[in-house]
């Protein structure tokens, strides 16, 4: 028999003033911590565990949602108590996440700052098992026109082509780009093969006449703007 087939501790369990769902019909999603909304999700617990410590355990142990969104369905699935059920709809609640934030049905969102920028990109960068490049591509008033990925696996100057970078640019008549990255580790310390490139990247931008605002270097849940840092970016 399996551990789901076990489980005895629901959410009903709970006096219902503790009861996520009755709190989140009450108050609002908005209102629940992590754990909570994952609960929901979950819904009944493991001997010995409730719903809820079962979602403060798989929070501790992945670091979170973004550590959540970056597991997949085996590393879950040795988590007790978590089947492949419970697995699938975790990843797929998780995704959702992730389609609805990308939707802009009525309006193309800009980018302002280079905290608009990766509040665009770190969510879903941050989940990368790999590294990768991805060029955002911008419109004359900073909108945003597509993002292009153009490179995955370990990065270094060498392995750079600017005119597979720029390609994307140049078909959607793109007037500026920002270059982003992350780093696995979850460290977004620049380095010097990041400044290297940023810099190629920059003065080829100059003679293509396309503006590269910023190279942002994503990790978990932190992130870097080069631009901000004067790193790459000069005469």
């Amino acid at each position: 028999m399996s551990d789901e087939n076990k489980t005895t501790y629901r959410i009903t369990d709970f006096a219902a003033i503790d009861r996520p769902r009755e709190r989140l019909q009450k108050n609002g999603a908005h209102t629940l911590k992590n754990e909570e909304l994952l609960a929901i999700l979950l819904r009944v617990g493991v001997e010995g565990e409730n719903v809820i410590q079962l979602a403060q355990g798989l929070l501790a142990k992945f670091g979170g949602l973004t550590g959540l969104h970056k597991a997949n369905l085996d590393e879950l699935t040795s988590i007790r108590g978590i089947g492949l059920a419970k697995a699938a709809q975790l990843k797929a609640a998780l995704e959702i996440g992730d389609r609805f934030r990308k939707e802009t049905p009525d309006e193309r969102p800009s980018i302002h700052s280079p905290e608009d920028a990766a509040n665009m990109l770190m969510y879903r960068m941050s989940g990368l098992e790999q590294e990768e490049m991805w060029v955002v591509l911008l419109d004359t008033r900073n909108r945003l026109i597509e993002i292009d990925h153009v490179y995955k696996g370990s990065l270094n100057s060498s392995q750079v082509r600017l005119a597979e970078l720029f390609k994307g640019a140049i078909r959607k008549n793109a007037n500026s780009i920002i270059i982003a990255h992350n780093h696995p580790s979850g460290d977004p310390s620049p380095s010097p093969d990041d400044v290297a490139v940023t810099r190629a990247i920059y003065q080829a931008g100059k003679l293509l006449d396309i503006d590269v605002l910023d190279h942002l270097v994503i990790g978990l849940n932190r992130w870097v703007s080069l631009k901000t840092r004067g790193l790459g970016f000069g005469a």
